[in-house]
């Protein structure tokens, strides 16, 4: 790269900021919670299952109803949520024959509104 294309921009000397270091260390994540954040990221990773939550961040819906909304066979909708239900992403009721799907929590929802919003402004 020659000295006029653009670089990452740098720290011009190097300096350690002992608070800033300190403060941070102490409330870095464990190595068991960054595992599991960047599996859960690595499922949202598959557009098949963001639709699959798009769909569920509006309502409950039973398997046949999120096939037919995503234009996916039932054995393929139920494989994808059972991914997610293996990371807590979603969660179901039976009702009779019918099972209900919904997200597991409010932490979900949110997950996929705000990256959905920062896709909006990029």
């Amino acid at each position: 790269m020659s000295n006029t294309e653009r670089k990452e921009p740098v720290c011009e000397v190097y300096s350690i900021h002992d608070e800033a270091v300190e403060d941070v260390k102490k409330n870095m994540i464990t190595r068991e919670q960054a595992e599991k954040l960047a599996e859960t990221f690595k499922v949202l990773g598959d557009p098949n299952r963001l639709k699959l939550i798009n769909a569920l961040a509006r309502r409950e819906l039973c398997v046949c109803d999120i096939a037919f909304v995503l234009g996916m066979s039932t054995s393929a909708v139920s494989h994808q949520l059972r991914i997610l239900r293996s990371l807590r992403l979603v969660k179901y009721r039976k009702k009779g024959k019918q099972v209900y799907y919904t997200l597991d929590d409010e932490h979900i929802l949110n997950l996929f509104k705000e990256g959905l919003e920062h896709i909006k402004h990029t």
